[in-house]
């Protein structure tokens, strides 16, 4: 059996930036709890100029954002129904819980817009899991997160335990998530716990018990086998997955749901503009769409 499983991003140009989606792909729709993974620029954008998501919904599911530090270090500000308003940085986990609906907007902020934002990072949902779909939505924000490290290697535990240190951010289900750092020559374990992980590269390069990772490639790995990662020249790399969910999950658009039935309702109930509003962006939102990026069989 392989080391590991690929798929190949689905890349999406958004004119300034571009955003490259491996999850859900029609080989494999989730790898733990997650259900969506974007890894959005590198990119810088011209000055006066923005990311502009105007306000929309998500139900059943959890939003997790997070931004790299470096050279495109950046900035997202956040906005949602429950009254949030939440600057987004590097090393600050945020955490949307959309539950029974939540909708929310992410602008560049206007001292990004001013001197030209720059944008890299992840943005992944993760499923609920079954008895806590319809749950109050929810929003929170994190700096607290261990650091792992020796000389050559650092991991920040955005989301669940690893390496003997746990993240406070909230879970729904079992989940890891992480960002490692790799030096040259440096190398770290992957432990085989988790029912489900995957590794992609986001910067520079590493490799895999000897393979080499192709960047923005999401490499699944094989399950219940402990492996080792490297780098011959240095690179970023996020590790997620957890918990291996036993009931379908349905995704379309910006809903998903183990009912397909319940992503119909969300999708009337956009329409017919029962979601909550956003405060302090009530003027503008994304109408619902005809035929979506995101969609598996709902």
């Amino acid at each position: 059996m392989p080391a590991f499983q690929t798929i190949e991003p689905v890349t999406h140009d958004l004119g300034q930036f571009e955003v490259r989606r491996v999850l859900p792909a029609p080989s494999r729709r989730m790898v733990g709890p997650f259900i969506f993974v974007d890894e959005i620029g590198p990119a810088s954008l011209a000055i006066g100029t923005g990311m502009d998501v105007r306000p929309h919904p998500h139900i059943n599911l959890a939003t997790v954002t997070w931004l790299f530090d470096g050279d495109y270090a950046g900035a997202i500000d956040h906005r949602d129904s429950l009254g949030t308003f939440a600057t987004i940085r590097p090393g600050q986990v945020n955490l949307m819980t959309a539950g029974r609906g939540i909708v929310h907007s992410e602008r560049s902020p206007a001292d990004e817009r001013a001197r030209g934002p720059r944008l890299f990072g992840m943005q992944t949902w993760l499923a609920l899991p079954d008895g806590k779909e319809e749950i109050d939505p929810a929003f929170e924000a994190r700096t607290d997160l261990p650091l792992v490290e020796d000389t050559r290697t650092s991991a920040r535990i955005i989301m669940g335990e690893l390496w003997g240190a746990k993240a406070p951010t909230t879970t729904y289900a079992e989940t890891i998530y992480a960002e490692i750092a790799l030096a040259s020559g440096g190398a770290l374990p992957i432990d085989a716990d988790a029912d489900e992980r995957a590794i992609i590269v986001v910067e520079g390069s590493a490799s895999l018990d000897g393979q080499a990772l192709a960047p923005y490639v999401l490499h699944i790995l094989q399950p219940g086998r402990a492996m080792t990662l490297t780098s011959p020249s240095g690179g970023r790399v996020m590790l997620l997955g957890g918990e291996a969910f036993t009931t379908p999950r349905h995704a379309w658009w910006n809903f998903v749901s183990s009912s397909r039935e319940r992503i119909e309702q969300a999708k009337h109930d956009w329409r017919e503009g029962r979601f909550p509003k956003v405060p302090g962006d009530e003027e503008e939102f994304i109408p619902l769409p005809e035929r979506p990026n995101t969609s598996t069989d709902a």
